[in-house]
């Protein structure tokens, strides 16, 4: 899987940033140092004047990359469905049987990240941290319509797609299924940020992870 992941580009709808970061070292800094430093005080404190001293360069070098931290939220959040997608289609490619494909899909979205170093200025754990904690600012603004338009959440709308599709490989006649990937998405999200910051609030722990929880819904409610 790493080496096939170090031949992969992400490719990040072109409309979210006005450079691609991807090309240059600088903008490979600005990504990896973004996500650190979001991590580190939170995207509501988060700005390019910090970011810009954090990594030695001007404010204004990093807006020659994102028109506002809006847009680099949204592409941090992109590049992680987007290397999570390719991690599904790699692992479930080869699987015939419909049950024990959408079993593995789950296991993918759901389980713990660890780090993979096939991208060096990229912490997928911290990343994964940030989509948990804030990747619902990324479209809860009153842009969103527009924003969906013009294709930034096109990677993890086609992420839902694919788990629909093997949700009907599984139940081919049960009605919710665009309803129900949607929900094993943000549910895993949702039982992940329970598990950090409100225990009390859910089943899910280390010793029963969210995968848990998600894989007993699901087959539960496709088997009723």
């Amino acid at each position: 899987m790493e080496r096939l992941l170090q031949s992969v580009k992400i490719a990040i709808n072109e409309n979210v940033f006005l450079k691609d970061p991807d090309s240059s070292e600088l903008g490979k800094r600005i990504i990896e140092h973004s996500i650190l430093l979001i991590d580190e005080i939170g995207f509501e404190g988060f700005t390019f004047k910090k970011l810009g001293e954090r990594i030695g360069s001007n404010e204004s070098s990093i807006y020659r990359y994102f028109e506002n931290k809006h847009k680099l939220l949204v592409y941090l959040t992109s590049w992680y469905w987007g290397w999570l997608e390719y991690q599904l289609v790699f692992e479930t490619n080869s699987i015939a049987n419909p049950e024990e494909k959408l079993r593995q899909a789950i296991s993918i979205v759901s389980k713990t990240t660890v780090e993979d170093h096939s991208y060096r200025h990229i912490n997928e754990v911290l990343l994964n941290k940030i989509v948990v904690n804030e990747s619902s600012k990324s479209f809860l603004t009153k842009e969103v319509d527009e924003e969906n338009k013009q294709g930034y959440f096109v990677i993890y709308k086609r992420m839902v797609g694919r788990m629909e599709e093997m949700i009907k490989g599984v139940a081919p006649g049960y009605s919710f299924a665009s309803s129900l990937a949607s929900t094993i998405l943000e549910g895993t999200l949702h039982q992940h940020f329970l598990m950090d910051h409100f225990p009390s609030l859910t089943s899910c722990t280390l010793n029963n992870p969210p995968s848990n929880f998600i894989h007993d819904l699901v087959f539960k409610v496709l088997k009723s």
